[in-house]
C-alpha cells in the first residue's frame, strides 16, 4: 500500500521546496515546480513499484521537474551563472568521489583474506586468474573472496547509508545514517 499525497507532503514538502529553490532562479518558480512535482506523484503514484524507495522516486520526479522547467523555456534565453556547470544540477560525480573516497578505510577494515583479495583485484587491477596464482590458491576460491568482500562493502554501505540512483544505477547522492561515508552531500546537509 503507497502512502497518501497528504503524507508525502507532510514527509517530503518543506525538504523538496529547499532542494528546488536552490536549482531554479526565485521562490515563486520554485512554488511553481513544488506544486507540478505533487501533481506528478499524484498522477504517477502506480507507476512506484517499490513502497521503500519512496523518496528517490520522489526526488527523482523532482529533478525532472526542474530539468523539464529550463528545456521549456526560450533556446535563448541564457541559463543563471550557478547552472553554468552541469555538475551543479547533477551532483553524480561528487557523490561517487566521496563514496570512493571512503570505501578505501572500509577496505582497509576488512579481514585479512578478503582486504588484500579486494586491493589486489580493484585497487592493483589483477584479474581473479592472477589473484589466485598469486595467493596460490583455486580460481573458484580466488572468485568467491573478491565476491564475500565485495558484499562486505556492500552490506556496510547499504547499513549506513541511504542511496539515490540514476536511470543507469549510478550513484546520484546519498544520506548518512552513521559517520563511515565521510561528509554528508550536498543534498542531505542542506536538508
Amino acid at each position: 500500500m503507497y502512502p497518501s499525497l497528504e503524507t508525502i507532503w507532510n514527509d517530503f514538502g518543506a525538504r523538496l521546496k529547499g532542494f528546488i529553490r536552490s536549482r531554479v532562479e526565485d521562490d515563486a518558480a520554485a512554488e511553481d515546480l513544488l506544486q507540478e512535482v505533487f501533481l506528478r506523484i499524484h498522477t504517477r503514484m502506480a507507476t512506484l513499484q517499490d513502497s521503500d524507495r519512496l523518496e528517490s522516486w520522489v526526488y527523482q520526479i523532482a529533478r525532472n521537474a526542474v530539468i523539464d522547467h529550463y528545456r521549456a523555456r526560450r533556446p535563448l534565453q541564457k541559463l543563471p551563472e550557478t547552472l553554468s556547470d552541469p555538475h551543479e544540477l547533477f551532483p553524480e560525480p561528487d557523490a561517487a568521489d566521496q563514496l570512493a573516497l571512503s570505501m578505501r578505510s572500509m577496505v582497509d577494515e576488512l579481514p585479512e583474506p578478503y582486504r588484500q583479495a579486494l586491493i589486489l583485484t580493484e585497487y592493483e587491477g589483477l584479474n581473479q586468474q592472477a589473484l589466485a596464482d598469486r595467493l596460490g590458491i583455486s580460481l573458484s576460491g580466488a572468485k568467491s573472496r573478491v565476491q564475500r568482500a565485495r558484499q562486505k562493502i556492500k552490506d556496510s554501505l547499504l547499513t549506513c547509508c541511504h542511496f539515490e540512483f540514476d536511470r543507469y544505477g549510478r550513484v546520484v547522492d546519498y544520506w548518512q545514517h552513521c559517520c563511515c561515508c565521510g561528509e554528508q552531500s550536498a543534498n542531505s546537509a542542506n536538508s
